[in-house]
């Protein structure tokens, strides 16, 4: 049966950044909120010590804290299926992103803006959700089915970038983005005149 770490905890109403700073780190360890100033994370090493932390943080500015390693009573799907909806946002919020990414990458190939500062922006980008889905799947003890679509989306966005990568390289190579057509390639006359040169 699946044990659970619940944190009971109470702070002072005032500064208001002592409250942000929990719930900041309550999320990022993937807790989940059964209440206000009551949340709860599947048991492990990792979420030991990140609520251990947390506790540590709750007495250091006068609040009160509590943390109960339990199972539920009954059969904790309802505590589980909200840990999961949690992970099911923030993967579709990721998928979302990655949309984003190849409409923007579309957008720009219709600009033909194949620049070097155009791809170092989008590589940026796909970091940034590389590592914003190692986050989230950090906090998926369950492999949530979101997770695969997820990973899925995440590589059709490298692929994606990759193409818009080939294509500046193929722009730089032959003097001009309007030496590319609509699919990443060197449009037919051009590359006849570069042969002949």
């Amino acid at each position: 049966m699946q044990e659970w770490f619940l944190l009971i905890y109470k702070i002072p109403a005032e500064p208001t950044r002592y409250r942000a700073s929990i719930w900041r780190k309550l999320k990022a360890a993937g807790a989940v909120y059964l209440q206000n100033g009551v949340a709860a994370l599947p048991a492990d090493t990792s979420s030991e010590r990140a609520m251990r932390g947390i506790v540590e943080e709750i007495r250091t500015v006068q609040g009160t804290a509590h943390l109960v390693r339990s199972t539920a009573v009954g059969d904790g799907t309802d505590l589980l299926a909200a840990f999961n909806a949690a992970r099911d946002a923030e993967y579709r919020e990721l998928l979302d992103r990655c949309q984003d990414l190849h409409t923007e990458l579309a957008k720009e190939r219709d600009r033909g803006n194949f620049t070097f500062a155009e791809l170092e922006e989008n590589e940026d980008d796909l970091a940034r959700l590389a590592a914003w889905f190692g986050k989230i799947s950090a906090r998926d003890r369950f492999s949530v089915p979101l997770r695969a679509r997820a990973e899925q989306a995440l590589a059709s966005c490298r692929e994606d970038l990759e193409r818009f990568s080939q294509s500046v390289y193929m722009a730089v190579d032959h003097g001009s983005a309007d030496a590319i057509d609509e699919d990443g390639k060197v449009e037919e006359n051009v590359r006849d005149s570069a042969h002949r040169a």
